[in-house]
């Protein structure tokens, strides 16, 4: 598959055919090694096609072009040391995975001429403005005037035979299913040729390798960088787009590629860069084109079990073999056995459970993603990835607009206070939100703001806090508290509200409050919302003395935390916990002592299910045995 990427790479970049097979060659024996990702290949991009064949034109000839590529890998090296691969951790997954679905469109789009034996345009032709002046859809129309009936029928037998091979026990073989298609394609060319001209598959819709005559001969015949050149500001200004373009293309393609491994390896995006810049330098100096780690490759490399670094090294050697060893066997490939393939692999990375996968995950990740999909399949690579990105994080600042703070009304013993929680990052994006949720905080009440989940606060925000805590809040008579601010915002925590149950609490609340508190503190345990608590500065507030809401008297069953089932504060209420809930003579004094010495207002009877202590009592009266007689005096 990567023979005819290579050479319609070079011929559409306006490039010596030679040139694309170097830089395959290299990204294969070389980069492979150095690289840190097991399952992905490199070599000349369809990506950087349109810059190439522009810089090659502005420079004036392709060998002054390759100080350029030199040059762009010179770049890489240098991103790659100062850790500049760490941006591939900012694109959103979205995209990545749009990225994956639009090449599988794409190949499937762009191989159905192939198929049927169409080709005026090159197979590695990913844009959708095509080399040849028509476009994806347009190549589609023409098709159906030009159908090759050879190549049909071998592109049908190939496609089939690449499902039936999926679908069954075949794909267990120790050979992979496209190298099988190839080889047969290649016999079902030459015995359907003797059938009339119409049969025969001619040059035109075969892979051309041109002829080198051996190793000696392909050395021969690559280009040399024009050094002299080396320094000129068009050099310099190729060299750092080729390398930027290179680089996002890089770091994007082997994100997607480590989603696809099935054993989910990441590779490490510096020493990608470190490994590309390296085939770069290598691939200029040997005549070669610029290269980037390539999603059409690497997908077939998965897709036909390839596990490990020495795919993809072979698959570099045998390039290099069969290239320079045997053209001509490898000129008896037809074009539509390999589009098929393709077409296979693109159907498997456009599988349409991806599309309702990311529907379901909502429409801040279905959005971005099928833009992506369309950007790309409607442009180019590079173009449809950046219009992804731009969408993504449109999304990404609208939700933060939009959700900069929590907003919390909890109902504490004492009463209700307005929790204010502030997000991961509050930026000055988000001043208007938070304006807006401090001036909806009502006249003489309780609040809160909550920082303790946050890691960065914009110097705007504590500003706007500040002022509110020393001036709007005294003025509306907000009680006004402050958690979890760091020392350098120069804000002191204060607690202004009483989340524990207090002397006045409890004189003022009756049995049917405390009920509904209980209640209402249940249903949050129940639902997960549970009010947040400074359980140290509780035990603080409680040490001098409790007055609990409540006597509540539980099992000892190890499940039952009696403050946690009923969301309460420490003091809220006394807990007397015996096995069996059994209310003898000493219960009795601590539940007295709770309610006459302590002042609680309820007392309440906590049971549970399969309580284990009646459950053995039960069985002893059954029995018609004592305790002592089941289980011994081991006191």
């Amino acid at each position: 598959m990567a023979l005819p990427l290579c050479l319609g790479i070079a011929l559409a970049s306006n490039a010596p055919l030679v040139s694309g097979i170097v830089a395959g060659v290299v990204g294969g024996i070389l980069v492979t090694w150095i690289s840190g990702s097991h399952t992905s290949v490199s070599g000349p991009a369809a990506g950087l096609t349109a810059i190439v064949y522009s810089q090659i034109e502005k420079l004036g000839s392709y060998e002054t072009f390759l100080c350029a590529v030199i040059l762009a890998g010179v770049i890489q090296i240098l991103l790659g040391i100062i850790r500049a691969g760490g941006l591939a951790a900012f694109f959103p997954s979205s995209v990545i995975k749009g990225l994956l679905a639009a090449i599988g469109v794409i190949l499937i789009l762009k191989q159905i001429p192939h198929l049927f034996g169409h080709d005026p345009d090159w197979i590695g032709d990913m844009s959708f403005q095509q080399v040849d002046g028509k476009n994806t859809f347009t190549e589609l129309l023409a098709m159906q005037f030009k159908v090759h009936p050879g190549a049909t029928i071998v592109g049908i037998f190939s496609l089939v035979l690449l499902i039936v091979w999926d679908k069954t026990k075949l794909k267990k073989l120790p050979v992979p299913g496209q190298l099988v298609v190839v080889v047969l394609a290649m016999v079902l060319s030459a015995l359907i040729r003797p059938l009339g001209e119409l049969m025969n598959i001619g040059g035109d819709h075969l892979v051309q390798v041109p002829a080198t005559g051996g190793l000696q001969g392909l050395m021969g015949s690559l280009p040399v960088p024009q050094w002299s050149n080396m320094f000129n500001q068009g050099v310099l200004v190729a060299g750092i787009t080729i390398a930027l373009v290179a680089t996002l293309e890089t770091l994007l393609n082997v994100e997607a590629v480590d989603k696809l491994d099935p054993q989910k390896r990441i590779s490490p995006p510096n020493r990608e860069l470190f490994a590309q810049g390296t085939g770069n330098i290598v691939s200029g100096i040997l005549g070669g084109l610029p290269m980037t780690s390539v999603i059409v490759r690497s997908s077939v490399n998965i897709s036909s079990g390839g596990k490990t670094k020495v795919a993809c090294f072979i698959h570099g050697l045998m390039l290099l073999l069969f290239v320079a060893f045997l053209p001509d066997l490898l000129n008896q490939i037809p074009l539509a056995c390999l589009a098929a393939i393709l077409m296979v692999t693109g159907f498997k990375l456009a599988n349409p459970k991806l599309l309702k996968l990311m529907w379901s995950e909502g429409h801040s990740q279905f959005i971005p993603f099928v833009v992506t999909v369309a950007a790309i399949v409607l442009t180019d690579l590079l173009t449809g990835i950046l219009v992804g990105i731009v969408v993504a994080v449109c999304f990404i600042l609208s939700s933060n607009l939009k959700r900069p703070i929590k907003r919390i009304v909890e109902k504490h013993v004492s009463g209700d206070v307005l929790r204010i929680e502030l997000a991961n990052q509050v930026s000055f994006l988000n001043r208007a939100s938070l304006m807006k949720a401090l001036d909806e905080i009502p006249h003489e009440s309780f609040a809160v703001i909550d920082a303790r989940n946050t890691v960065y606060i914009d110097p705007d925000i504590i500003d706007l806090i500040r002022d509110f805590e020393k001036e709007t809040a005294p003025v509306k008579k907000i009680n006004l508290s402050l958690i979890g601010f760091k020392n350098f915002y120069k804000l002191e925590d204060k607690i202004q509200y009483v989340d524990v149950s207090t002397r006045d609490v409890q004189a003022q609340i009756t049995p049917e409050k405390v009920l509904q508190v209980l209640k209402d503190g249940n249903a949050r345990f129940v639902s997960g919302e549970k009010l947040s608590r400074d359980f140290t500065r509780q035990v603080d507030a409680t040490s001098q003395g409790q007055f609990p809401l409540a006597v509540v008297l539980a099992c000892m069953d190890s499940r039952i935390a009696t403050e946690m089932v009923f969301d309460l504060g420490i003091g809220d209420i006394f807990s007397v916990r015996v096995a069996g809930n059994v209310a003898f003579n000493k219960a009795l004094g601590s539940i007295e002592f709770g309610c006459a010495v302590a002042g609680a207002k309820l007392l309440l009877i906590l049971g549970h299910t399969r309580c284990g202590a009646v459950k053995a009592t039960v069985d002893l009266v059954a029995q018609g045995k004592t305790a002592l007689e089941a289980g011994g005096n081991r006191l």
